[in-house]
Formats: C-alpha cells, sequence, structure tokens
C-alpha cells in the first residue's frame, strides 16, 4: 500500500513539474515576442499609448460601470458564439446520425454537405449566405452569420461525433439489443452519452476555433470585438495597442472555455472509468 501511494505520489509530483515547466516555457516564449514586438515597433519610431486603451474597455460615470466599445462588441462575439456553438452541435449530430444510418438518401446528402463546407472557405461561405440567401430568405445579417458559422464548424463537428460513435465496443449495441432497446433509445441512453466523453476534448477544439473563426462576421459589417477593433483604430490610430488587447481578450476568452471544458472532463473521468 506504501509503495503504491508513493508511486502515485511520484506520478503527481512529475505531473504538477511538467506543467510548471510547460506554463515557464510559454512565458519565456511570450516575454521574449513582446520584447522583438517593442523593439521593433521602437525602430519604427512608434510611440505607445496604453494609457489611451481603457476607455475603450469600461468606462465609469458617476459610479456606474459602463461597458466601452470592446466589451460591447465581446458580448455581440459571445451572442453569435453561443447560438452557433448550439446549432454547430446539433447540425454536427445530425450529420452524423446520417452517415451512419441505413439510409443511402441520408448518407448521400450528409456527404455532399461535409464536401461542400469543408472544400471551401469560410469567407466565402459566408458572403453566399450573406449576399446571395438572405435576400432571398429576407435574414438579417446577425443571422446570416449564425447560419455561415454554424454549418462550417456543423461539418467538423459531425465528423468528431461520428468518430466517437465509430469507437464505441460493438458489444454496447449486442447489449442494448438484447435488452431490447430500439435504436433511438440505443444511441439516447448507451451510445452517445459514452460517445460524448469521448469527443469532448476535440469538440472543445472545435469551440476554440469557432470563437476565432467569429472574427470573419466583421466583414459584414457586423460590430464584433474585430469589428470594434478595426474601427477605433480607423479612428484613433492606436494600431498596435488595440490590436493587441483584441488579441488578449480572444486569447482570454480561449482559455478560460479550455479551463472549463477541462473541469468538466474531471467531472467525468470517474463515470468514464465506470462505463
Amino acid at each position: 500500500m506504501n509503495h503504491e501511494m508513493r508511486r502515485l505520489l511520484r506520478i503527481g509530483f512529475q505531473l504538477n513539474r511538467s506543467r510548471t515547466v510547460a506554463i515557464v516555457k510559454y512565458l519565456l516564449v511570450l516575454g521574449a515576442l513582446v520584447a522583438l514586438l517593442a523593439q521593433g515597433a521602437k525602430q519604427l519610431g512608434y510611440h505607445w499609448q496604453w494609457y489611451r486603451v481603457p476607455r475603450y474597455l469600461f468606462s465609469l460615470d458617476g459610479g456606474h460601470f459602463h461597458f466601452g466599445p470592446l466589451l460591447t462588441g465581446l458580448g455581440v462575439t459571445f451572442h453569435i458564439v453561443a447560438i452557433s456553438l448550439v446549432l454547430s452541435f446539433l447540425i454536427g449530430l445530425l450529420t452524423a446520425l446520417m452517415r451512419l444510418s441505413r439510409s443511402a438518401v441520408a448518407g448521400v446528402l450528409a456527404r455532399l454537405y461535409l464536401e461542400s463546407i469543408r472544400n471551401t472557405p469560410l469567407l466565402i461561405q459566408l458572403f453566399f449566405v450573406y449576399f446571395v440567401l438572405s435576400p432571398i430568405l429576407d435574414m438579417e445579417r446577425l443571422t446570416a452569420a449564425i447560419l455561415a458559422l454554424s454549418a462550417f464548424e456543423g461539418a467538423y463537428a459531425s465528423e468528431i461525433i461520428r468518430a466517437g460513435i465509430v469507437s464505441i465496443a460493438p458489444g454496447q449495441w449486442e447489449a442494448a439489443h438484447s435488452l431490447g432497446l430500439s435504436r433511438f433509445d440505443t444511441y439516447r441512453s448507451v451510445i452517445l452519452p459514452q460517445a460524448f466523453r469521448r469527443v469532448l476534448p476535440p469538440l472543445t477544439s472545435q469551440a476554440i476555433s469557432l470563437v476565432k473563426d467569429s472574427a470573419l462576421v466583421s466583414t459584414i459589417a457586423i460590430y464584433d470585438l474585430t469589428m470594434q477593433g478595426q474601427a477605433i483604430v480607423a479612428e484613433t490610430f492606436l494600431t498596435f495597442e488595440i490590436w493587441f488587447t483584441v488579441a488578449a481578450i480572444y486569447l482570454a476568452v480561449n482559455i478560460a472555455l479550455a479551463a472549463l471544458v477541462h473541469l468538466l472532463e474531471n467531472r467525468l473521468q470517474p463515470l468514464a472509468c465506470r462505463s
């Protein structure tokens, strides 16, 4: 017992040391990049004006907190990403089930959708939805942006979900059939809960990609975080300060998202060990 405890403590220490080393390396690389950018700006004769940046994040008027343009744009980004995440997951799940169904028509339709989306740029898809489909369907630009992002990310999510479903052992299907469960009940109660735990990490990476890809909605004049940054730069010429701030906000959001999913993985890990 003591030997087993020492082994577990040694493994835990090694993991903590590896994480610490990784964090230190990341900070060193980040510091080197900052120093390099500062040196380049100095050679260009650029004068940093970081003191002007906070007003574009927030303001205090009479003791009341007011969102600045950047945080207002971040709220629009959150709105787009939240809806697109749900829709992309539903589209991905439906497409994966169509690929795995016994219907040849469903399989062909799913394949056409996947090949069309994965082999064309997101920017072109966004323009197609906004300039072609929006006038026909009378959609607002925000709806067009959400639809384009959901369709794009849903194509990649479908392959992740399909891989998770296929990875489930055939014995799970056989056990469900022996209990008399229908195909729908087998998916709902047996297959999908197990597959979800397996595909959670790659789906997290796809969600982070969605946050970054949402910056493209600024091309159709949606005032998200990126578009607000462009407007501020055009007005103030604070090129480096604003874009570094925008990048830092995206970085903070993605790190928070990854940390949240990591906590969820830890909560699901005991369930995965019992299943």
